[in-house]
């Protein structure tokens, strides 16, 4: 799925400098609004993460981070800082531009294709720019809503709209700096740069910060229906903590939280108990709000996340749990192709294989 490309990409970099170069006559040793940083140290930041990001990309990158690392020349005065910024945009914009659909390369927070990139440069760029003109007082910029709106879709599925409707708002929200009537700030947030997305949910994997946050009865980055978080997220994302505690924990062998696409509320929670063991078999589990039950989210859920294990090496089968009296759930893993394999217990096993 495409949906930003270096022309994007190109028209942040434009808004930013333009609005960077209006203030360049002030003091930049000063903080940047919400950040530790100072205006000008959170620009040369901007700089290496725009040059980072082209580096991963051009390289092809696919385990770590490249040892690189950008700097500004001492005494570099606020305008020639934000020459480096441009340059840096442009520079990761040419390689957005010569990486063909099918290159992926690193990131913490997922591998990702061109417009995964340039998704992140526009993001950086424009929240960044916001951090510093906040922190020069210049606090009536505001980023293109168009650009807001395409990093929103591209990294945030999970990040509700602000009623209002402005991408920029929602995204400053998303974020955690900005705090609106119908939407709370985000303190523990993240971007997605390759969810699992199923008909009607999308899937974004709970790590280890948000799973503890989430299990110490914070949200974990989410926005949860009323109703939400149910019991058993909380209670599995305890067992990311113990897993990476013991240094069990392989990302993407965790749980997941079930986002409804039409509204990017967290309605539940879905996930494997633990990576595959020795012969390649995984545990599969999942819940959800009460509010959300019978929609066939948990399904489609079911179904995306099963896909994704089977693309991942090493698998051999799925197996799933559930109680002998629980009509919903047997349903649930039937209608997802799994197929009753014996009963323990009062608990019946299903398992699935690979097509």
């Amino acid at each position: 799925m495409t949906i930003m490309g270096p022309h994007d990409l190109d028209h942040a970099v434009s808004d930013a400098v333009r609005a960077l170069r209006g203030v360049a006559h002030l003091d930049w040793s000063v903080p940047a609004a919400g950040l530790e940083w100072s205006c000008h140290d959170t620009a040369v930041h901007l700089a290496g993460d725009l040059t980072g990001f082209a580096a991963q990309l051009a390289g092809r990158v696919t385990d770590s981070w490249l040892p690189l690392r950008v700097t500004a020349a001492p005494d570099t005065p606020p305008g020639g800082v934000v020459d480096l910024v441009e340059a840096s945009g442009r520079l990761l914009a040419a390689a957005v531009h010569a990486a063909g659909p099918d290159v992926r390369a690193w990131h913490p927070a997922g591998s990702a294709g061109p417009d995964g990139f340039a998704a992140m440069g526009a993001a950086e760029t424009l929240l960044h720019c916001h951090d510093i003109l906040n922190g020069l007082g210049a606090t009536a910029w505001r980023g293109s809503e168009r650009t807001a709106a395409l990093v929103l879709d591209r990294l945030f599925p999970h990040a509700p709209l602000s009623t209002t409707g402005d991408a920029w708002d929602s995204l400053l929200a998303a974020t955690g700096r900005a705090d609106l009537p119908d939407l709370a700030p985000q303190g523990n947030w993240r971007w997605y740069n390759d969810p699992i997305r199923g008909v009607g949910v999308i899937l974004c994997e709970i790590g280890p910060e948000a799973a503890a946050d989430l299990h110490s009865g914070g949200t974990g980055g989410f926005a949860w229906t009323e109703d939400g978080p149910a019991e058993g997220t909380r209670i599995g994302a305890g067992m990311v903590g113990l897993a990476h505690e013991v240094g069990e924990y392989r990302p993407g062998w965790g749980p997941y939280a079930i986002v409804r696409a039409r509204d990017h509320r967290a309605i539940g929670g879905i996930g494997f108990h633990g990576a595959p063991d020795p012969d390649g078999q995984a545990e599969i589990g999942y819940d959800l709000v009460a509010s959300a039950r019978r929609r066939g989210h948990a399904t489609e859920a079911l179904r995306a996340l099963a896909g994704w294990a089977f693309e991942q090496p090493g698998l051999t089968g799925l197996h799933a749990r559930v109680d002998e009296d629980n009509a919903a759930s047997h349903a649930v893993v039937r209608r997802a192709g799994f197929q009753e394999s014996g009963t323990d217990d009062g608990v019946v096993r299903y398992r699935l294989n690979p097509l």
